[in-house]
């Protein structure tokens, strides 16, 4: 049997195209598709060439209910890998945003940030660079 591969995870937040915004100028991403979605939603799918985030937003966001698609980063954290730990961290700080909890573990290098709507990312590097 394959292995299998993780091609999307759909987020639901405040503003999708400010998150796609900074996801591409921060990752090289690129927006994939856009449009209306689920539930009278709107959805932009941002990524690269094998795999995405779609960013979701309800009409409504006001709503407070379990049903998932109404909820805000029903999440703890995304993590990205690159290829250049310090030049991506050097763009997150470029964006005034905020590195942090900074880890070299085996096999990598980390460090997280949080965007402008309080999202979570972790961006981590397995490249041999010290």
């Amino acid at each position: 049997m394959n292995e299998s591969v993780l091609e999307h995870i759909n987020l639901t937040v405040p503003n999708p195209q400010a998150t796609a915004d900074l996801l591409c100028d921060l990752f090289g991403w690129h927006v994939r598709w856009q449009g209306e979605a689920k539930y009278a939603g709107f959805t932009i799918h941002v990524g690269g060439h094998g795999s995405y985030l779609a960013l979701y937003r309800h009409q409504d966001m006001a709503v407070d209910t379990a049903e998932s698609y109404y909820r805000q980063h029903g999440l703890n954290h995304v993590g990205i890998v690159v290829d250049d730990l310090d030049a991506a961290e050097k763009r997150v700080i470029e964006r005034g945003l905020e590195p942090h909890s900074h880890a070299d573990y085996e096999p990598g290098r980390r460090f997280y940030f949080h965007d402008e709507d309080g999202l979570e990312f972790e961006v981590i590097s397995y490249a041999g660079d010290a």
